[in-house]
């Protein structure tokens, strides 16, 4: 048999961790002397301590290594969960090097990329076909007085929440399908609906944003932007992008002065 410094030595563990593995039921020594209190380890303990020591190193804590050696639990079973959760924190470390790099290269910024969660909210809304771009201001007014005047007591959340949904499968300048949505406060009763206004339930939403400040002819580049984000950190893209108008025509003269967030939900 070995003595615990001899045993230390061989397999690499200091005496500390070796009594600290008996205390916690994993490495009992194969004899202690009732007179003295030494410890013994039988040579085939190296194997025990050896799979100690590379569970350890495959990012198993004491009390999983206890479930394993001790319960029986499934090895398998828990190093799966481990290279789950691995996977998840690799690949959160990577969304963050993105981050990095898109920080060092953007010159800009005012157009930061960032994530964020929108709450859950209940919406009405209204979807149509315009004839051009220029048609937008007046389907937004005109679907908050059909509204309006189905639900005379309908108030909307503080604060404002409202957005567009493109819904044609690529760009368009003419007879564009479009959706506009406003989040409003849920009564105790369901609000009344018409042919063309409607309401729904949104879940709270994990999206890419960015801020889009001047001209809408130059969404384009934002939109280049963000998705390029996306792709780069392996986000699947869930639903239709929403542009949430902040500043615009109705209170900015200048156009440099419009201010335009995208919302991109991902997962």
């Amino acid at each position: 048999m070995l003595k615990i410094g001899d045993f230390s030595r061989l397999s690499k563990v200091t005496i500390k961790a070796l009594r600290y593995y008996e205390k916690e039921g994993l490495l009992i020594p194969g004899h202690v002397d009732i007179f003295n209190g030494y410890r013994y380890y039988e040579s085939g303990q190296l194997l025990d301590v050896a799979r100690i020591i590379s569970l350890k190193q495959a990012g198993l804590s004491i009390d999983e290594i206890k479930r394993v050696i001790l319960n029986g639990e499934s090895l398998n079973e828990l190093l799966q969960a481990k290279k789950t959760e691995l996977k998840e924190i690799i690949a959160g470390h990577n969304r963050e090097l993105s981050k990095i790099n898109y920080l060092l290269e953007v010159s800009d910024m005012k157009e930061e990329i960032f994530e964020k969660n929108v709450p859950a909210c209940h919406i009405y809304y209204k979807d149509g076909v315009l004839n051009d771009f220029g048609e937008m201001s007046e389907f937004i007014t005109g679907s908050g007085r059909e509204c309006l005047e189905l639900n005379p007591n309908i108030k909307c959340v503080q604060p404002d929440y409202c957005y567009v949904n493109y819904l044609d499968k690529e760009y368009k300048e003419k007879d564009i399908r479009v959706r506009y949505a406003q989040a409003v406060i849920k009564g105790d009763k369901p609000f009344k609906e018409s042919d063309v206004i409607k309401f729904a339930d949104i879940p709270e939403t994990k999206c890419i944003c960015i801020y889009h400040k001047g001209s809408y002819d130059t969404l384009g580049k934002s939109y280049a932007k963000i998705l390029k984000y996306i792709e780069d950190n392996n986000f699947e893209i869930t639903d239709y992008p929403r542009e949430c108008y902040i500043d615009g025509i109705w209170n900015k003269e200048n156009t440099e002065d419009w201010l335009t967030e995208i919302e991109v939900p991902i997962k």
